[in-house]
């Protein structure tokens, strides 16, 4: 029995983003508090995954090989927290690709829904710009921002479309599993 999902972004959500892209797993580092809240959403039951837009592939900035070893990391440092992503979906696709999968287009999402056979209805979706939260609210999600990695640029936007906003994901993550205590907006 599948417990309630949680739908993360990954660069600029669990780790630091970079505008030369995260390239290598000696570049992945984790934005502080993430890999606990990701363990906080494990010790609540969440199964938890990544969708992700990994244009870096298209570009031929880095390989398949390479998005392994950096996944790979992601999980040992999260393991070493207490934590574990459950399944890790990626758009491979260069932006002008025109595939179905980059996001704001909502594909990551139908196959998320699609493997775990549920509806994405009130699904959280914490993503940090614009087409995270496009793609999430396009397959029927719930997006959240938070304002770490690019998200301080989406701020105003996500506001005026009564998205909620948090500082980073743990706040996000304390607002999903403690709604009474945390309200809704912090």
């Amino acid at each position: 029995m599948m417990g309630p999902l949680v739908i993360l972004d990954r660069d600029g959500v669990i780790n630091e983003d970079s505008d030369a892209y995260i390239k290598s797993a000696a570049e992945w580092r984790p934005v502080p508090g993430s890999l606990e809240a990701i363990a906080r959403f494990n010790r609540a039951g969440y199964t938890v995954v990544v969708a992700s837009n990994q244009s870096g592939l298209g570009r031929k900035l880095f390989d398949l090989r390479a998005l392994g070893a950096i996944h790979a990391r992601m999980r040992k440092e999260l393991a070493a927290a207490g934590g574990r992503i459950d399944a890790i979906f990626f758009c491979p696709h260069h932006p002008d690709a025109g595939c179905s999968c980059r996001k704001p287009a909502d594909g990551l999402f139908r196959q998320i829904a699609e493997r775990f056979q549920i509806s994405l209805a009130g699904v959280p979706a914490i993503g940090d710009s614009l087409r995270d939260l496009q793609a999430a609210r396009s397959a029927g999600a719930m997006p959240m921002l938070v304002l770490t990695g690019k998200g301080a640029g989406a701020q105003m936007a996500a506001e005026a479309e009564g998205v909620p906003v948090y500082g980073n994901l743990e706040a996000a993550c304390d607002a999903i599993l403690d709604p009474q205590i945390h309200g809704h907006h912090l």
